[in-house]
């Protein structure tokens, strides 16, 4: 019960003051099983690139964290080819540092964190962690393309289908500036009046 009434609290708060370059929703009713997005931050090679996750919700939840994996392959030495995390706060103590009082949303700011610094003395990937160590150019190269590759294919996928929203837009917006116009241009020169004196 406790879990059902977080997760609802939590989703409507994702969906109303979500933090930057996050998404998240429910998948098909699941309410344990959600979907989230992260946005490639600037200045990193996984910039422009449209991650999704999984978020499976565990009966125990907020007493037991979500279990979280990437879908969208990523180059990164601390998330591996099964798009398994390795971060502190998605695991139990001892060895973790999840907390109930943590929610799913601080989970998904501290993966954007993690991509955008990664941290290769603690690897699943351990070439990529070495890469990223002691070749910094060629782990940037290889994470650049692999967004290329792999993250912005989505954003291709779905542009046809966001086009001809946008026609269909730009039509009716289109007649409601041509019914604007006609009086834009008083407004225009009043500005300028305005300015001038």
């Amino acid at each position: 019960m406790q879990r059902a009434s977080r997760l609802k609290r939590e989703l409507s708060l994702l969906a109303t003051e979500p933090p930057p370059g996050i998404t998240c929703w429910q998948n098909e009713n699941h309410l344990d099983d959600l979907r989230a997005q992260i946005l490639g931050g600037a200045d990193t090679p996984y910039e422009k690139g449209i991650f999704n996750l999984e978020i499976v919700v565990p009966e125990r939840y907020p007493f037991e964290p979500p279990k979280i994996r990437f879908l969208t392959p990523i180059y990164h030495p601390n998330i591996d080819s099964a798009g398994r995390i390795c971060l502190d706060v998605l695991k139990l103590p001892p060895k973790g540092a999840w907390r109930p009082s943590l929610n799913i949303s601080t989970l998904l700011t501290s993966i954007q964190l993690l991509m955008a610094e990664p941290n290769p003395d603690d690897p699943l990937m351990a070439d990529i962690s070495s890469e990223y160590k002691y070749n910094k150019q060629l782990f940037l190269l290889n994470a650049k393309e692999w967004t290329e590759k792999y993250a912005s294919q989505q954003k291709r996928a779905s542009e046809p289908l966001g086009e001809k929203v946008n026609q269909s837009e730009r039509s009716t917006a289109n007649d409601a500036t041509a019914q604007k116009r006609k009086g834009s241009d008083i407004s225009k020169k009043e500005k300028k009046s305005r300015l001038g004196s």
